[in-house]
């Protein structure tokens, strides 16, 4: 069997050489993964966004299905949903999106779980897996919420990506990361909804190493992260840097050049972070 597209890209990430645990000869460093609404600020320009960003620098990239009741989310990406949806952005349009782009680079589809089901769960992960996705991060799904589901998406060729929060309990993290949680974890660094801060928070490396003692699964942290100074801090912590609010801002207000400037300059900032702890 060959190696899951998402393991793969982290495995070449994290290092050369002699392997992903490091040591002599290894060049190790944090993925740059950022978020994209599918169909914002159109559907044209979107398809546009996924390939200008991977061309500056994206590691990975999460494509958000554009949902009517956005709980997870703040104001940037509450309307850059309500744009897509205007826009006529539906579940198989996202994935029509992501087939057409035809990325090199991993892409995991971040979704609440109702566009999911009223989709039909089976129907959804052989069509997204068949558009080229590999991984599926379901924003409103606690682990163990439906063992149903859980299983259908570790069956498929789909990881299942976690959303583990700050407060997270240690019996609800280790239930979070056992069975079918794959790919990697999406830590999120504060609370509250999605979008831009002004710094890292303080108490990030503690919540860090707190996931890191209980998976070997690459660490990922979003929320709130905007800057390169803020990429930088936290690649130089974790195993994977996730920016969505300040990049679709970026693609609202500047089209592609202003989005391909920022990964640019994200991606030299990530890079640039040194060796991870």
């Amino acid at each position: 069997m060959s190696e899951h597209p998402i393991a793969a890209r982290w495995r070449s990430i994290r290092g050369r050489g002699s392997g992903a645990g490091g040591g002599a000869g290894a060049t190790r460093r944090a993925a740059l993964i950022p978020y994209l609404t599918a169909g914002f600020p159109t559907a044209d320009l979107s398809l546009e966004a996924l390939r200008v960003v991977e061309a500056a620098g994206a590691d990975l990239i999460e494509v958000g299905v554009p949902f009517s009741d956005p709980l997870a989310d703040g104001p940037t990406i509450q309307r850059s949903t309500q744009t897509a949806l205007d826009g006529g952005m539906t579940v198989p349009g996202v994935l029509d999106l992501i087939a057409r782009a035809a990325l090199k680079i991993p892409v995991v589809v971040m979704t609440y779980v109702n566009p999911v089901l009223a989709y039909g769960l089976e129907r959804f992960v052989v069509d997204a897996a068949a558009a080229g996705a590999s991984g599926l991060l379901l924003t409103d799904f606690p682990a163990g919420a439906d063992p149903r589901v859980e299983a259908v998406v570790a069956a498929s060729p789909l990881a299942l990506i976690r959303l583990i929060a700050p407060t997270t309990t240690a019996e609800r993290l280790a239930r979070a990361v056992a069975g079918a949680a794959s790919g990697f974890l999406y830590l999120i660094s504060r609370l509250g909804v999605t979008g831009a801060r002004d710094q890292v928070p303080a108490d990030l490396p503690d919540h860090v190493a707190r996931v890191r003692a209980v998976s070997d699964l690459p660490v990922a942290v979003g929320f709130g992260l905007s800057t390169p100074a803020q990429a930088r801090a936290t690649a130089r912590l974790a195993d994977g840097v996730v920016v969505g609010s300040a990049l679709v801002d970026a693609l609202g207000t500047g089209g592609s050049g202003a989005a391909e400037r920022l990964v640019r300059d994200l991606a030299a900032a990530v890079r640039g972070a040194g060796e991870l702890a």
